[in-house]
């Protein structure tokens, strides 16, 4: 190609030091194709896991939840959630609970309490929360102890492997795959991780950001 059809940067000349970077970059990008199969994930971003869920939480089963009503301490409750996916509080009966955020529930609590008093104002509070199977993260195969696990706002392939306890002696953490739903296609994709990278060499590149329905899933060596 004539240098007058190189697009204007391509003229400047380039560090040594930039260079050497390009090309690592080049070759980080070859050797994640030569692995197999599998999108990548980027790395996830350093962030504080939060103790709660979020505001887009979906109300599940079993679920505890504090209802506070201000200015009537005594029509408000901690409760959870019945496996029939309904709550009873002060004055209120079943009320309908799963598949609700908390500010739903709260605004549908609101609507029936004011049948008895004035504009009340009601928080829902989510203390303990097992989630909807769509909110959870699921980790299997080669892990200490392959369980289900409530997502939480900025939940990390890490933490999720700390829940489970780590890989066990024979896990191929480096052939692990995730499974995610695509919701814009409606169909699962599947991405490559590396999660003994993670773990033994500590190389916090391999560590991604989850989302609710993930599945983990870790074979084992084939020796």
């Amino acid at each position: 190609m004539p240098n007058d059809a190189l697009p204007a940067f391509m003229h400047r000349p380039v560090s040594r030091r930039a260079a050497m970077a390009f090309a690592g970059l080049a070759v980080a990008g070859l050797s994640g194709c030569a692995n197999g199969g599998g999108a990548q994930l980027p790395p996830a971003a350093f962030v504080s896991l939060q103790e709660g869920p979020g505001e887009d939480y979906i109300i599940g089963p079993l679920d505890q939840l504090t209802i506070f009503v201000w200015r009537n301490p005594e029509l408000g409750a901690q409760v959870q959630v019945r496996p029939d996916g309904r709550i009873t509080t002060p004055l209120i009966t079943d009320m309908p609970a799963v598949g609700k955020t908390p500010s739903m529930l709260a605004e549908d609590i609101k609507l029936q309490l004011s049948q008895y008093i004035e504009e009340p104002i009601v928080s829902v509070i989510v203390n303990k929360f097992s989630g909807t199977y769509s909110q959870q993260v699921r980790v299997v195969g080669a892990t200490e102890k392959p369980a289900s696990l409530s997502y939480r706002a900025n939940m990390t392939l890490l933490d999720a492997m700390i829940a489970v306890g780590g890989l066990s002696e024979y896990a191929a953490g480096n052939r692990a795959r995730l499974v995610r739903f695509d919701k814009q296609t409606g169909k699962q994709k599947e991405y490559a991780l590396r999660i003994n990278d993670l773990l033994r060499k500590g190389d916090t590149r391999a560590n991604v950001m989850l989302m609710p329905g993930d599945v983990i899933i870790i074979p084992e060596s084939a020796f």
